[in-house]
């Protein structure tokens, strides 16, 4: 996903290595079976939809996806198979907050993929660029750079 060359490249694989590895060895407690809580000022459900508007906002154990919008797309009668957040986007766990202007959330691989001027800090790590792909699970994380910017990254070696 990313494209890096010479010492940048290996000092930011590093960074997004040390930010991502350093939940990847620890399994996240699943959340699927806990109660989804929704707020916002409107919304709608429609067969295979679900639209909130206005201060939207998801939670679920110790995770919450806030944004001016979020949005959820199924099959026919299905279980709701993504979700798309615009505008003002946060994503909150207990180790991480992910900010950004879109994030689009696929459940069956965990997987969020969240879009603009994005900052992933984990503790006092901050990492920023422009296309973050982070999977719930494992706290995996690729940072791509946005038009014309590079990933940047601030990290503190273990208790500092």
């Amino acid at each position: 996903m990313m494209k890096l060359s010479g010492i940048a490249g290996v000092l930011t694989l590093a960074a997004v290595a040390l930010i991502g590895g350093a939940a990847v060895g620890q399994v996240r407690p699943q959340t699927s079976d806990q109660p989804i809580m929704i707020g916002a000022d409107a919304g709608e459900r429609t067969n295979t939809s679900f639209s909130l508007r206005g201060r939207a906002e998801v939670t679920q154990g110790g995770n919450r996806l806030r944004a001016d919008a979020i949005e959820g797309a199924s099959a026919a009668g299905g279980d709701i198979s993504s979700v798309t957040a615009s505008g003002n986007v946060y994503y909150v766990t207990p180790n991480e907050t992910i900010r950004g202007d879109r994030a689009v959330y696929t459940i069956s691989n965990a997987t969020i993929v969240v879009t603009g001027d994005v900052i992933l800090t984990q503790g006092k790590n901050v990492l920023t660029g422009g296309r973050l792909t982070y999977n719930i699970d494992t706290g995996a994380a690729n940072m791509a750079g946005g038009t014309n910017s590079r990933i940047q990254g601030v990290f503190y070696p273990q208790g500092n």
